[in-house]
């Protein structure tokens, strides 16, 4: 099963457990119950039965809004990870960890977001600085606009307070608009 490196450890997601369950596990079902879903918290277990036995569960909780997929589907993100945890219980996609590929981005993106210090916003335009000054020489012009690129993404990274991403963001714009269209 294909993995996704998420700060050095390798992940299965769920479709890929899905997908490997229903190609080699055929005389089995797979069945969610919503336990609960009361103001905007939802839980939801999975089940896998086997030839009419539960042979594995999982259970998920997910709070309505908490990220970004939760403002629209919390409900259907619950029952993918309850699926994620009954099919890692069930012995499929683990990898050193029960937790799926989806549910440690999930648990990322719901972590406070961090303040970045003085220095490293100056750092950052400092290097947006150089971008621009690099770019004027067509040997550096390509290397120039990823490495602008690289900090342009990570002034949009949610994990980055929203204060943080817009003291980078307001200065790119207002010092270099003619970079902003080309390094989003």
């Amino acid at each position: 099963m294909e993995t996704i490196n998420i700060k050095g450890k390798e992940y299965v997601t769920v479709d890929e457990r899905l997908k490997f369950f229903r190609k080699n596990v055929p005389n089995a079902s797979l069945i969610s119950e919503m336990i609960s879903n009361q103001d905007g918290v939802c839980i939801f277990k999975a089940s896998i039965f086997i030839d009419g036995t539960i042979v594995a569960t999982g259970h998920a909780y997910e709070k309505e809004g908490s990220t970004f997929i939760n403002k629209t589907s919390y409900i259907e993100n619950c029952e993918t990870s309850a699926w994620g945890r009954a099919l890692a219980n069930l012995g499929i996609g683990l990898t050193g960890s029960v937790a799926s590929a989806d549910e440690v981005q999930n648990a990322i993106l719901n972590q406070e977001p961090r303040h970045l210090s003085k220095q490293q916003i100056n750092e950052s335009l400092d290097i947006i600085a150089k971008c621009v000054e690099d770019s004027k020489d067509e040997r550096k012009e390509e290397a120039a606009r990823r490495k602008a690129r690289s900090v342009f993404q990570r002034a949009n990274d949610p994990s980055i307070a929203e204060e943080s991403r817009s003291i980078i963001l307001n200065t790119i714009t207002k010092h270099y608009p003619e970079w902003v269209k080309d390094i989003k």
